[in-house]
């Protein structure tokens, strides 16, 4: 039975690259693979703390190679895509140089201002990319490197959220319109333009994730400036936020895939997209988000919500996006990289 380790700064959270990559952890399993989970932090098989996106000591060759011990395959979720922690990425990319390694890429360095300076994704004849949308798949080819797309999956929620519950315990009446941010506080999320979106619509916003990369101070102003009813209290689970809320507000100027619109599509929630590329590139694919460039009709549709829209966007996400495309994916990227595949038919979808 082989062995696939995932390596990341973090793994088993909740943001987007760790819950694309416990996908991508099940997906494997289901083929017979061996499982190992390496990271900095988080609830993983492996912890390596220098390989934490706030470490100050890389680690070691030595702590790499024992992680890695028994593996047939390694992939990489966008701690060699992005340099957030330089010396790690670096002391990684040579104890994998010629080792067989699938680079998952949710957003190049290119694609980030900070970091387009440093020259990277890095490259090896044994190493195989894999991006999650088709515009960095472009960039990629246009750089004279061959990219493979695999889209992020998105499962169907075996048990809903408790929306009444988790409104209770938020302080909600019934007929209070709740909008959920469902994102880690940081600039490109555009909080300002979410709580403008909630000034419109009459909703009270919801931003129950942390403030990351030096964005304390911003968000504090945000809040303190806003009119609008604000909670930031992290309460219930993935499924009781998305239950307990009547929008989802997504304003982005920038994301390398966006999950939470199409996870809102999967449970019936209507979502607000903001400008960014993949997002077009989503809709052409037939999802009815709105923009939150043209608000227009938007309080008027959330008073009468269309209930067989909202069936057809379900399945049209399940449909493009659900698990059965990147078990296909999966399928053919470990068949061009000379892995059988074997599905254990008890767990396959």
């Amino acid at each position: 039975m082989p062995t696939v380790a995932l390596v990341s700064f973090r793994l088993g959270l909740t943001d987007g690259v760790s819950i694309v990559s416990e996908q991508w952890c099940r997906s494997f399993r289901d083929r017979g693979w061996t499982v190992r989970t390496v990271a900095g932090e988080g609830p993983v098989d492996v912890i390596v703390p220098g390989l934490a996106i706030a470490a100050t000591v890389p680690p070691t060759v030595s702590e790499l190679q024992e992680a890695l011990v028994g593996v047939d395959l390694v992939v990489v979720p966008n701690l060699l895509s992005l340099p957030m922690n330089l010396a790690a990425g670096e002391r990684l990319a040579d104890v994998l140089r010629g080792r067989p390694t699938v680079l998952h890429h949710h957003d190049p360095a290119w694609q980030r201002e900070r970091y387009r300076s440093i020259d990277w994704p890095l490259d090896d004849p044994a190493w195989t990319h894999v991006v999650i949308n088709d515009l960095t798949r472009r960039e990629f080819a246009e750089r004279g490197r061959a990219a493979r797309l695999i889209r992020n999956s998105f499962d169907d929620p075996s048990e809903p959220g408790d929306r009444a519950a988790t409104r209770a315990a938020l302080g909600l009446r019934d007929d209070d319109r709740l909008a959920l941010h469902p994102v880690r506080a940081i600039a490109r999320k555009e909080i300002a333009t979410a709580l403008e979106i909630c000034a419109r619509i009459d909703a009270t916003y919801w931003l129950p994730g942390p403030a990351e990369e030096d964005y304390d101070d911003e968000l504090e102003r945000l809040l303190a400036a806003t009119s609008i009813p604000v909670d930031r209290r992290p309460l219930g689970s993935i499924e009781d936020r998305y239950a307990a809320c009547d929008v989802v507000v997504f304003p982005s100027s920038w994301e390398g895939f966006g999950n939470p619109p199409v996870e809102a599509s999967v449970r019936r929630r209507p979502a607000v997209v903001g400008p960014y590329p993949v997002a077009d590139e989503l809709i052409e694919l037939g999802f009815g988000w709105h923009r939150s460039t043209d608000l227009d009709g938007l309080g008027a549709f959330l008073d009468r919500v269309d209930d067989s829209f909202l069936d057809d966007q379900r399945r049209l996400a399940l449909d493009r996006l659900g698990p059965h495309r990147l078990a296909a994916d999966l399928d053919r990227l470990l068949a061009d990289l000379g892995y059988p595949t074997v599905i254990d038919p008890s767990l396959a979808h």
